[in-house]
């Protein structure tokens, strides 16, 4: 069946728009937000949002792309909304949704991970309808697709789709970089309960699993031998990496870091803060002398 993608640009009551069922990015009130929020309220929305009739309304819409400009006119008090309609099935707008958001410089670990699981359903359901048959050694064919136009190998595309199966304080863990790709994706093979195992020993031991821990866990659970003993075994030996750590909170530390860094570039940048303070006193000792 072919898509009408006749495209008509209207002016659509905020009221008539929902988010993408099931979109995978996260509409966030942050830095980035604010400065949105702002440029909204003094030149309006300069780019229009995509938007597909809802099926079974006459006058209802699903927001294909646009839900950072949709969540920022309604802050900025905005009615309606420049939009779009493009006539399009549900399989072709996940496509749309998916794509139009992963060219965005900063994304979650779990925001990819859930796109290109989106993706990755679309494509397959699409072949499906189309009345070709779709054997599972095609995965690596559609993941190699999906992946192509970001520089990513099917493998690498098919690991950041495992992590859908992680719990959610997990995959927050990934979003925050506490936690490496190979070991979410290790993690994913646990059933939710071993999961939320480890998360709580974690949490009572302050640490996170190294990747050989986690892939030890995934094979003892794939033998059937993975205990809440076990786990807690495992978990509660100290690393290396892990004997002195001083822990700083956030609150104490966001507004004397740059917006937008990952977990490791505020690190490196403490760190750098640090050695200036340092050599700062050093000066200011040899002055007095």
């Amino acid at each position: 069946m072919k898509n009408n993608t006749m495209k008509k640009l209207v002016a659509i009551p905020v009221s008539k728009l929902h988010p993408f069922e099931g979109h995978p990015y996260k509409v966030l009130d942050n830095e980035e937000m604010y400065t949105l929020i702002d440029s909204i309220q003094t030149q309006g929305i300069l780019s229009p949002l995509i938007v597909r009739p809802l099926e079974n309304t006459t006058d209802e819409y699903e927001v294909v792309s646009g839900h950072r400009r949709l969540h920022a006119a309604q802050k900025a008090g905005l009615e309606t909304v420049p939009a779009l309609i493009h006539a399009i099935d549900r399989d072709t707008a996940a496509i749309v949704v998916v794509d139009s958001n992963l060219h965005r410089e900063h994304i979650l670990p779990s925001e990819k991970a859930f796109a290109y699981k989106m993706k990755a359903d679309a494509l397959s359901h699409q072949g499906r309808t189309s009345g070709q048959f779709v054997p599972k050694s095609d995965d690596a064919r559609t993941t190699a697709q999906i992946g192509e136009p970001y520089g990513e190998s099917y493998k690498t595309v098919q690991r950041y789709i495992r992590l859908t199966h992680l719990i959610p304080e997990l995959l927050d863990w990934m979003d925050e970089g506490k936690m490496a790709l190979s070991v979410g994706v290790e993690l994913s093979y646990l059933s939710h309960e071993a999961q939320r195992c480890v998360w709580e020993e974690c949490r009572a031991n302050d640490c996170t699993p190294s990747y050989s821990q986690a892939f030890h866990m995934k094979n003892l659970y794939k033998d059937g031998n993975l205990s809440h003993y076990e786990i807690s075994e495992m978990l509660s030996q100290e690393k290396p990496n892990q004997r002195e750590t001083l822990k700083i909170p956030m609150d104490k530390l966001r507004d004397r870091l740059p917006q937008n860094l990952s977990v490791q570039q505020q690190e490196e940048f403490v760190l750098k803060a640090v050695d200036y303070y340092k050599k700062f006193l050093h000066r200011q000792r040899e002055r007095e002398r």
